[in-house]
């Protein structure tokens, strides 16, 4: 069974006024040597931190780790007065981020300037193990297809500089300014992979091929196709539900998708960071436009083989009937805001680790 992996980001939010605050270099001496299943690390801004699972094989294993993950943020950053935010961007911010230190991240503020000053996002990254390098470039391609339904499954971040962004998903449209964003194009092997990301890399635009930006690429560290489409979950079940369908999706060698143009592709992704679930996208298997939960059932009907094959075919379809009954991510933080305003959204984002339990 294809393992895979799960990494989250946060936001660390001050807990009044939801700005960013860099105290990831506080929580990490808290949490100290601590025994985890898992890992803890700072990432690209003092304001973020990250979580890396082990290699899993399973929705549970995920889901455990995820969870105890997350209560451990969720405690030391309330000793803080912060919030460790699951979020794809923050409600509002200062754009004066300060950047973890680190000469990778040097480089990298260096080549995006004055970006960085509002680069502020979190995304969930899944690792599908795939160990054959070709069937690997396969496996991208595959997904390739399937990327604007999963970000509009996985859409959480509504809100920019205090208001409604009319859009599920702002941190999108804040990566669509990275140079090789968004859609790769589609690889014909591994040698034409290399060529192209070879062309980036002297083209100046990226330091290394670990800072490619496409919302799907193969790891540099790892065995491993890396979907990076996804904003940051509000709950670590929304982050498996991801993961499930990454990895059923690169697994599933018998798909046919149309041959689908950049720009399709693209003009898809934007109408599911603007509109979510409500979106209207391009369907991968017939080439044509539909409805994002029409296309969302296309997808199920094409991988149920290996869902049931992985044994996830049941956890995938609960987790699927809770988002279409409750919403995705940015419709909750809505919800939230609209309620309870301010401080109903703090409690939203706050309830996404402090009441997860390992």
């Amino acid at each position: 069974m294809a393992r895979f992996g799960i990494e989250e980001e946060f936001l660390l939010l001050d807990e009044n006024s939801l700005l960013p605050v860099g105290l990831s270099g506080d929580i990490l001496e808290r949490i100290g040597d601590r025994p985890l299943t898992g890992r803890v690390t700072t990432e690209y801004l003092a304001s973020q931190l990250e979580c890396l699972t082990e290699p899993v094989s399973t929705p549970e294993a995920a889901r455990r780790q995820l969870r105890g993950l997350r209560s451990l943020l969720g405690e030391h950053a309330r000793a803080l007065h912060a919030v460790a935010a699951p979020t794809g961007s923050p409600f509002t911010t200062a754009r004066s981020p300060r950047l973890s230190p680190s000469p990778h991240y040097d480089d990298v503020a260096r080549r995006l300037a004055h970006l960085t000053r509002e680069h502020e996002v979190n995304g969930l990254h899944v690792h599908v193990e795939v160990l054959d390098e070709e069937e690997r470039v396969r496996a991208l391609n595959r997904l390739r297809g399937w990327l604007p339904l999963l970000l509009a499954l996985s859409a959480n971040s509504p809100f920019a500089h205090g208001l409604d962004a009319g859009f599920a998903s702002w941190r999108s449209m804040l990566i669509r300014r990275l140079p090789s964003s968004w859609c790769p194009p589609r690889f014909h092997d591994l040698d034409d992979y290399r060529a192209r990301v070879g062309q980036l890399l002297a083209l100046g635009t990226i330091g290394e091929a670990s800072s490619l930006s496409w919302a799907v690429r193969l790891s540099e560290r790892y065995p491993t196709v890396e979907a990076r489409i996804a904003d940051a979950q509000l709950t670590a079940d929304d982050a498996v539900l991801s993961a499930l369908l990454c990895r059923a999706i690169a697994l599933s060698t018998e798909q046919r998708l149309a041959e689908e143009r950049i720009d399709a592709l693209d003009a898809s992704v934007w109408t599911a960071a603007r509109a979510g679930m409500g979106a209207r996208i391009v369907d991968p298997l017939s080439g044509e436009v539909a409805d994002a939960w029409a296309v969302a059932e296309g997808l199920l009907a094409e991988i149920r083989p290996v869902l049931q094959q992985l044994g996830d075919e049941a956890a995938v379809d609960e987790a699927l009937g809770r988002l279409r009954a409750e919403g995705t991510g940015a419709e909750r933080q809505r919800t939230a805001y609209r309620d309870g305003g301010r401080e109903g959204l703090t409690e939203l984002l706050r309830a996404g680790t402090e009441t997860a339990s390992a």
